[in-house]
């Protein structure tokens, strides 16, 4: 896992493995969620992160 802070747009980047990004979902207006060919998390991006962003939003599909 790779996490990454960016200071000039108030950004955290979380990154949980290395496969190609299939889709990008947006969770809300401060939250995007990556995920892989497999519909797994591939990362999430959260924008300004001093402003509460909700993360029971991320559902957790079961396949």
């Amino acid at each position: 896992m790779k996490i990454r802070y960016f200071q000039d747009t108030n950004t955290i980047y979380l990154e949980f493995n290395q496969n190609p990004i299939e889709e990008t979902k947006d969770v809300n207006e401060n939250m995007l969620v990556d995920l892989d060919r497999g519909g797994k998390v591939y990362a999430i991006t959260i924008e300004y992160t001093q402003t509460p962003s909700n993360l029971y939003q991320i559902e957790k599909r079961q396949r």
